[in-house]
């Protein structure tokens, strides 16, 4: 495979060669035009895009097939003939002119290949696969364009304005750069895409005078893999400068965290350390007085039995600005990732959520809920798992149909399925680890065994 260096080509004023006449040809031609390159079209039969260009008084037409000499003074030359004599003359002719060609779809023929472009303004995303494959090189192009939306093409301008007077202020480098990822993780985006134009720029100039505003991000990190994790979580984790997270985020969502950044497990383990919550207040509260972007990292969502609440509160009162990303709860992601509805038309119209650590004394407020709805889940349900079914037993009887979903979301996805009188026990026998979710109910039986993973959603 041959390797090639990425660069953006100042193609101002240069002439530059297309050959053929079909719609390849005329998206190739508007590329160059878009350049500022002087463009001379060669065919015998043009498009009715290039007869309108040459027509403008854009480009010139030759309307022939190529003939040698045809790429005399030209700079770049795009071959989208599509014949292979064609081809061949012409790349003869380019190696004697020392002209840069590009023959498509024939890699071996070509000094450079064309990258798919993502154009916001001034800002360009260029994907190649070396040749390898144009549809992926496309494919990926069309997944950037939805992530990176026409509000970016104002804020690189406004990015860039604001750069060039700092540095005509002497600003030093270390203050410029603060500017910038302040600005990144702004709201300044977000009103542009808005058309609040003056208020974004309102908000980059509150900036530019103290850039270092810290703030805190409560982020749900959903039940197991990234691929749960919405847009605005990956988002937060790519600006954070520190990441204060629980000790079950699986490390595939970590890696979402920005490079350099500094990751901090406060996690509580049943058993185990525990990581006292006052301790992590005071984090959280440090981290965000110094100026740094900070996530709080919570396993499902961060207002779902997560304390998140509890750190909200917290940090307002202390003048921390705080924001909140909610995430995919494992108490209704687990049972739908076994293929567990919590509800069912017929079956079941209501359902509970419940912690087993949470069920009250002698879990005797467990048994009184139990009662009162069709369908109950039980989170962090390993935590006493005999004594809790034991105690639903008491209320629902032996036969009720129960699971336990474990480490859902993730490829350890692990779904045991029994009665209150048998979970306990058939849990045991599978090594089901934590996390570990609990579903009651006939929903459990009339699911049957369908199972869904979060890797193939």
């Amino acid at each position: 495979m041959t390797r090639y260096y990425p660069a953006s080509l100042a193609l101002e004023d240069r002439r530059c060669v297309v050959l053929g006449g079909g719609p390849l040809a005329a998206e190739k031609m508007q590329g160059l035009l878009r350049a500022g390159a002087r463009v001379t079209v060669i065919a015998a039969q043009a498009g009715p895009e290039i007869r309108r260009a040459a027509v403008d008084g854009r480009i010139a037409l030759v309307e022939r097939d190529y003939i040698s000499g045809d790429l005399q003074g030209a700079w770049l030359v795009i071959d989208a003939s599509g014949r292979d004599d064609i081809n061949a003359a012409c790349r003869r002719e380019a190696e004697d002119r020392r002209a840069l060609l590009n023959v498509a779809d024939r890699a071996q023929l070509c000094d450079w290949i064309a990258p798919a472009i993502v154009q916001r303004g001034s800002l360009q995303v260029a994907v190649s696969t070396s040749g390898e494959s144009p549809f992926l090189a496309s494919a990926l192009r069309r997944r950037l364009e939805q992530d990176l939306g026409e509000e970016w093409e104002p804020f690189v301008r406004l990015v860039g304005a604001l750069r060039r007077r700092l540095r005509e202020q002497g600003a030093p480098m270390e203050r410029q750069e603060a500017v910038y990822a302040a600005l990144l993780r702004s709201d300044v985006r977000r009103l542009l895409r808005d058309g609040e134009h003056d208020r974004a720029s309102a908000l980059a100039e509150e900036i530019v005078s103290k850039p270092r505003q810290g703030r805190v991000w409560l982020v749900g990190a959903g039940p197991g893999e990234a691929d749960l994790l919405t847009l605005a979580a990956r988002e937060a984790l790519a600006n954070a400068d520190v990441v204060l997270h629980d000790a079950l985020v699986e490390p595939s969502v970590l890696a979402l965290a920005r490079r350099g950044a500094r990751l901090v497990d406060v996690g509580k383990r049943a058993g185990g350390r525990r990581f006292p919550q006052e301790r992590i207040n005071a984090l959280l509260l440090e981290a965000a007085a110094a100026g740094d972007e900070v996530v709080r990292l919570k396993g499902g969502d961060p207002f779902v039995f997560a304390r998140g609440g509890e750190e909200a509160a917290f940090l307002a009162e202390a003048g921390i600005e705080v924001r909140v990303i909610p995430g995919v709860s494992s108490a209704t992601a687990a049972p739908a990732l076994a293929g567990i509805p919590l509800t069912l038309r017929g079956v079941a119209s209501s359902v509970a959520f419940v912690t087993a650590r949470g069920a009250g004394p002698e879990h005797g407020d467990l048994g009184r809920l139990a009662t009162n709805v069709d369908t109950l889940v039980v989170l962090m349900a390993l935590d006493g798992l005999p004594q809790v079914a034991a105690r639903l037993a008491d209320v629902l009887g032996d036969a009720q149909p129960a699971a336990v979903v474990a480490a859902a979301g993730t490829r350890r996805q692990q779904v045991v399925r029994g009665d209150l009188g048998t979970i306990a026990e058939n849990c045991a026998a599978a090594g089901v680890a934590a996390p570990a979710t609990l579903v009651i109910g006939e929903v459990v039986a009339a699911a049957g065994a369908s199972e869904h993973r979060a890797a193939a959603v």
